[in-house]
């Protein structure tokens, strides 16, 4: 009998051969490492698919951001030039 464990006796016809544990151990070994190279793929897909999305949001926030400075802008100067008109007649 071998002992497995805090002391537990397993019977001979429980006990595995080495070859057979050695070969279910590196078979589990290229089950997570491929399971590990999908869900890295996956993450570099879901991180490249995003980026870009949040690509476009910015570029169209900038955009109406400068639209709202341009016009800004215009009201300012057109304040600007009514201010100096009026000091001119006065």
């Amino acid at each position: 009998m071998v002992k497995r464990g805090r002391g537990r006796v397993l019977p001979p016809e429980w006990r595995q051969p080495d070859d057979m544990t050695q070969a279910g151990q590196s078979r589990g070994t290229g089950v997570i490492f491929a399971l590990v190279a999908i869900a890295l793929i996956l993450a570099i897909a879901f991180f490249y698919l995003t980026r870009e999305s949040e690509v476009k949001e910015s570029r169209a926030i900038t955009e109406a951001a400068e639209s709202d400075d341009s016009a800004a802008r215009l009201v300012g100067d057109a304040a600007h030039e009514a201010v100096r008109d009026v000091r001119r007649q006065n």
